[in-house]
């Protein structure tokens, strides 16, 4: 077992924002590979956002991002627990790639409960007729697939983030969420685009 300085806590710590025993546990239960403990607090880092989902996020702040000289812009609402974390670096810097998120990726809506109807019906009949004589479950199964593909382009929470195509919207959220110790919600945006 390798010996864990106070050094890689602190890199850690500066990497993921996790607390500084979180830090130590992590590299001490990855054997000193950081990487390893990365991943490790990543994952217990959802289950706490998860944990945190279900406050109240009654603060936050409205962001707004221009872009390609004044021709998309977007006004993004994202909410947290308390006006402290509201004003810290990290929050407005999360709100801020967001917004410039959703001016590259022009999604639709916030989540999948937000998808218009009638966007989903088409959707699914045109998936439908494409199927064309299958058994009806394996038309069932290409629906299905269909319809991820549509919440993965539409819906902001399930697009991979444009500055980390390995990881979606949500996921970075969850993230901050772990990081900041608040729960968060992109409650709205509006993206307007000149000609559009």
């Amino acid at each position: 077992m390798s010996q864990i300085t106070a050094q890689m806590v602190q890199a850690l710590r500066a990497k993921t924002g996790a607390g500084l025993m979180d830090c130590k546990r992590a590299l001490v239960d990855a054997n000193g590979n950081e990487e390893e403990a990365i991943t490790a607090l990543r994952k217990k880092g959802i289950a706490s956002a998860a944990k945190k989902a279900d406050r109240a996020a009654g603060d936050g702040l409205v962001e707004s991002y221009i872009h390609m000289g004044g021709k998309v812009g977007v006004l993004i609402e994202i909410n947290c627990e308390t006006d402290f974390v509201a004003k810290t670096d990290d929050f407005k810097a999360l709100a801020r790639d967001i917004a410039m998120h959703i001016a590259a990726s022009s999604p639709v809506c916030v989540s999948r409960e937000n998808v218009p109807a009638d966007i989903l019906e088409k959707e699914r009949e045109i998936a439908a007729s494409q199927a064309g004589d299958k058994p009806p479950q394996i038309v069932q199964k290409i629906v299905d697939g269909k319809l991820e593909k549509v919440y993965q382009e539409m819906v902001l929470l399930e697009q991979s983030f444009v500055k980390n195509a390995d990881q979606t919207v949500g996921d970075l959220i969850k993230e901050k969420i772990a990081a900041l110790g608040e729960n968060i919600v992109v409650r709205r945006f509006a993206r307007f685009q000149i000609g559009a």
